[in-house]
């Protein structure tokens, strides 16, 4: 019975060893840690910011605190903030993946991408296959416009993941960028493809744009009413609308469209100049002057004045349509576009001199133009303009 006893000192040593008050800690930070993420999840942001600085009176350095508060940070869009709470964290507790995912997304955010890739190569450098993190990457190479690199992550993405979508997305919007309209319209095909029932209407614009550019507008007209089905609000879808019917030189279907987009927006000054170039196309000069004048009422438009000196020259009015150009070759030197018009009006008023003088004020800039050295090339060789 008396071996039994334990002593006064291996009594001490045993509550001693057990670490009570440690354990409790532990528990309140899991819960609080619990409570916070939850709250972070609801949304409900300053809820959750008061459990991770409880955390931190708990334990200063706590990692699920310190990226918590960094999510609080970025998810208000205080990005510098966000940064210093998991660059703490990754202080004490370096190569924290959440840590890293949240500093690698705010440099994004900042578009501060080269940090972005840095953060998220770290991360790589532990795993290489984590389809998030690639895509991410990859991404942000397509940001600053490295395509090699751009394009190789996102294929390494499709190699593990057959069709994956933001791989998919990525390299349409990377070839789109490149102006490989033919290869981006081919991931975005593929992207409607997978779920034809249910597709986003994002990529339907996006096929719509790829057969803009590659100026078979007929078949762009089928998804850009596609995605009006889904959105008859939706910008991108009446301005694709719009702007293939312009194409098609069908300018009395494209006013539909602008004037569509100006019943939601009157003040889009880039719309205005647009609508009054399809009115003063179609020859209905009065109406075209209001749209540009709307426009300029809003702020100077190059454009809005370029097309008010064009309503001049379409009226006969050289001179007039002379001086406004002139003014604008002031404003915007390397214009090409101007020049032209500028030496037409001067033809138009039987100055071939002058018109000669202003083709070659353009080439003295440095600045190639085929269609100004055309111009001048059959000015000076009296052959016909047309």
């Amino acid at each position: 019975m008396e071996n039994s006893k334990i002593s006064p000192d291996e009594n001490k040593w045993r509550f001693d060893d057990v670490p009570v008050p440690e354990t409790s800690a532990s528990v309140e930070i899991s819960e609080l840690s619990k409570q916070g993420y939850s709250l972070l999840k609801d949304n409900r942001i300053l809820e959750a910011a008061e459990k991770f600085r409880k955390i931190l009176t708990i334990e200063d350095n706590n990692n699920y605190a310190l990226v918590g508060l960094g999510d609080c940070e970025r998810k208000q869009g205080h990005f510098n903030e966000a940064i210093n709470f998991y660059t703490k964290c990754l202080s004490y507790h370096e190569g924290n993946n959440y840590a890293l995912f949240g500093l690698a997304d705010c440099y994004k955010a900042l578009n501060q991408y080269h940090k972005a890739i840095a953060i998220w190569e770290q991360y790589l450098g532990h795993d290489d296959r984590n389809i998030t993190v690639l895509t991410r990457v990859a991404d942000a190479y397509r940001k600053i416009r490295d395509f090699k690199q751009s394009k190789n992550l996102y294929q390494k993405v499709l190699e593990m993941e057959e069709d994956n979508a933001y791989a998919l997305i990525g390299l349409g919007h990377l070839h789109y960028d490149f102006k490989e309209y033919k290869d981006a319209l081919h991931f975005w095909t593929r992207m409607m493809e997978l779920n034809p029932d249910n597709v986003d209407i994002r990529v339907l614009t996006s096929i719509g744009n790829c057969h803009r550019k590659l100026k078979t507008f007929d078949k762009g007209l089928i998804y850009f009413q596609k995605a009006l089905d889904m959105d008859p609000k939706n910008f991108y879808a009446l301005f694709g609308m719009a702007d293939c019917y312009r194409g098609m030189n069908q300018q009395f279907r494209s006013v539909e469209y602008w004037n569509k987009i100006l019943e939601l927006d009157p003040n889009n000054k880039v719309i205005l100049t647009r609508a009054g170039d399809a009115y003063r196309n179609t020859g209905d000069y009065k109406t075209a002057i209001i749209y540009y004048n709307r426009a300029m009422d809003i702020d100077f438009d190059i454009y809005a004045a370029l097309g008010l000196a064009l309503i001049c020259k379409g009226e006969g009015k050289y001179d007039e349509a002379a001086e406004r150009l002139s003014k604008l070759v002031r404003d915007d030197p390397k214009n090409y576009r101007l020049y032209i018009d500028l030496a037409d009006c001067y033809i138009k008023l039987k100055n071939k001199p002058k018109a000669i003088e202003t083709l070659k004020d353009f080439q003295k800039q440095g600045i190639k133009s085929q269609a100004v050295n055309d111009m001048l090339d059959r000015l000076e060789s009296n052959r016909p303009l047309f």
